[in-house]
């Protein structure tokens, strides 16, 4: 296992859209410092994020556009002014503030300036950017661009020429949408650019970035439209079968994801370079990766695409041992965690352990099921990540407000009647832990409740908008949370 895991640490989970600012969403800019800075304040060492990717219209950050790009509504457009790539002359109807344009036409602009006063060493820069990335910017470039042309349609909606990606269809059209397509590659070198700028700036504060992969990417996406082989797809490249998981803790339906499977023989065939060449993009922009649904590596639940819930599917297994073994030759021993959660079995555990991979525990999860529950503090071990919640979960407030006096009680109890509130406890028993890793939401730092939750599963609105303000961040939690990182021995 990596020494990097080894370590007692604390985190916080936050993902960026939910940091404070002017724009929609939380950017990748002085926003994103001052809460390094605050995790730096406090003894925390991990900042834990939710995946970076395009998202559709759902805003799901499970369900993006590309494996490998990164989201251009997180770049941040002040940064593009101190470049000196974007000017208030640049934009048409100067009596607006930039904050008041759609991004995707700053972004334009500030191309544009790039071209006109970039010096030779930016321009050599983007250069080698788009040359090092070709392996997959070149076909998510002309995916966007197509994507635009046929006003947002899913790819199998396309031509036939241009879904059946002809030679000669694709051809024409990179010749045709070129100024297109390098817009994109520009707001890919920006946000590339912008992100290992923050890395470094958290690395100097002593702090890591700890990202999440999902195990599944979107059909509508770059990824599925360039490499149909990797998927299960038929003949006229339709999903045959769909993932999601069976009724469980979340829903009595199960999740149908609607995400395609993986065609694993056809990835076995070529050493799984498809996954390779994925973690290879993240570990550039992490220090630690998640993998999300790591049981979908031993084995997923498959749906039949034409099934509207999750209910009627089967388990088939997954080369998850041979395809952990080609990321180990290729890559080394890299900082992975498991998302164990959901019904794991004796196998799932098996193929986590042989790898060292740890695993997640939740607090929220613990209290049910009588002294065995390895939820359970007093059953963790110290290869293990322990949260109170996660982006799934209710925020803990919202949770114990739901309790019975009961329930309540028995929480109480075994964390030793505390004079706190629960919420309050539950952190103390996730620092206090003998895990190395102790991970904890924003939202119960804060000590927000329900209307605060990031995500609810099985659900299609209302979720990812959460952000914070740093005015509910007051003194005395700061101070509390300093001396539990401190006291736990967490501290940077």
């Amino acid at each position: 296992m990596p020494s990097i895991l080894n370590k007692r640490r604390a985190g916080v989970l936050l993902h960026i859209t939910s940091l404070p600012g002017a724009g929609e969403v939380g950017d990748l800019g002085q926003e994103a410092r001052h809460f390094v800075r605050f995790l730096y304040d406090t003894g925390i060492a991990v900042w834990q994020t939710l995946p970076l990717g395009i998202t559709h219209a759902d805003l799901s950050p499970y369900q993006s556009l590309s494996a490998h790009a990164g989201n251009p509504e997180l770049i941040s457009i002040d940064w593009l002014f101190k470049q000196d790539w974007l000017r208030l002359s640049d934009i048409a109807g100067e009596s607006k503030e930039a904050s008041e344009y759609p991004k995707s036409y700053l972004l334009t602009q500030a191309y544009q300036g790039f071209l006109e006063r970039a010096d030779e060493g930016d321009k050599l820069s983007f250069t080698q950017f788009c040359q090092a990335k070709d392996f997959w910017l070149d076909d998510f470039a002309l995916f966007m661009a197509l994507k635009n042309e046929f006003q947002q349609q899913c790819w199998n909606q396309w031509p036939e020429q241009y879904k059946d990606r002809e030679k000669k269809a694709l051809q024409e059209a990179r010749r045709r949408l070129k100024p297109q397509i390098d817009v994109t590659k520009f707001q890919q070198y920006v946000f590339f650019r912008q992100w290992l700028e923050l890395k470094a700036y958290a690395s100097q504060h002593g702090v890591l970035l700890f990202g999440d992969i999902p195990i599944f990417v979107s059909y509508d996406s770059a990824d599925v439209w360039a490499n149909s082989e990797v998927f299960k797809l038929d003949d006229n490249g339709e999903m045959l079968v769909v993932a999601g998981v069976p009724p469980d803790y979340f829903s009595e339906t199960g999740q149908r994801w609607g995400n395609p499977h993986f065609n694993w023989h056809n990835l076995q065939k070529n050493g799984f370079l498809w996954w390779i060449e994925r973690l290879q993009t993240q570990l550039e922009l992490f220090d630690i990766l998640r993998i999300d649904h790591f049981r979908g590596l031993e084995a997923a639940w498959e749906i039949p695409a034409y099934e509207q819930t999750a209910i009627h599917g089967q388990w088939v297994k997954a080369p998850g041992k041979a395809l952990l073994n080609a990321i180990k030759v290729a890559l080394g021993d890299i900082p992975l965690v498991a998302e164990d959660l959901g019904i794991i079995t004796p196998e799932v555990e098996e193929l986590r352990d042989e790898f060292h991979l740890p695993g997640m525990k939740i607090l929220q999860f613990a209290f049910g099921d009588g002294p065995d529950n390895p939820y359970l503090p007093s059953n963790y071990v110290t290869n293990c990540v322990a949260y109170t919640g996660t982006h799934d979960n209710d925020t803990t407030l919202g949770w114990v407000e739901k309790l019975n006096d009961d329930d309540k009680r028995k929480i109480y109890d075994y964390l030793g009647n505390p004079q706190t509130s629960i919420p309050c406890a539950l952190i103390h028993a996730a620092l206090g832990s003998v895990a190395n890793l102790a991970v904890i939401p924003m939202q119960d730092i804060l000590e927000l409740g329900t209307e605060h939750r990031m995500n609810t599963p099985g659900t299609t609105t209302g979720n990812w908008r959460w952000r914070f303000h740093w005015d509910q961040v007051t003194a005395d939690r700061t101070e509390r949370l300093k001396h539990l990182v401190s006291l736990f021995n967490r501290q940077v």
